[in-house]
């Protein structure tokens, strides 16, 4: 299996930066077409845990103003041969002290690169469970 294959990478890389532009921007419509339209495709949000596309679609007509802006610090993207990746993004959003975290797990269909899996969280201060040296 070939890892970061150069262009592979680069198709999920721009799928990814695509879904960036279309969060910020609240384009329902292409936020809904990154998703993989099963019932299988499961985002677990900040607030919420969403089965099926039917549920996630539902939730971005439902969410009033869309996404919370918010600035990328860190993307790290990996492919595994030709068909999966996945996306680790490091975000804060604006007016926040800490950062928050997405995942996304991409599968290569028949229709482009789509997501199967979302998971975002925000940091929270104070719950570090490691040792201080």
């Amino acid at each position: 299996m070939i890892i970061n294959d150069p262009p592979v990478l680069a198709e999920v890389t721009a799928a990814v930066d695509a879904y960036e532009v279309a969060l910020m921007t609240n384009d329902v419509e292409a936020l809904d077409g990154f998703f993989r339209d099963a019932p299988e495709t499961v985002r677990y949000g900040v607030a919420e845990n969403l089965y099926g596309f039917a549920q996630i679609a539902a939730f971005r007509i439902g969410r009033s103003g869309g996404s919370p802006q918010r600035s990328r610090l860190r993307t790290e993207t990996t492919t595994f041969g030709r068909d999966f990746a996945i996306a680790n993004v490091e975000f804060l959003r604006e007016g926040a002290k800490h950062p928050g975290r997405q995942s996304q797990t991409w599968i290569r269909t028949e229709n482009g690169w789509k997501i199967v899996s979302a998971h975002v969280s925000l940091l929270q201060e104070g719950v570090d469970q490691r040792l201080s040296p």
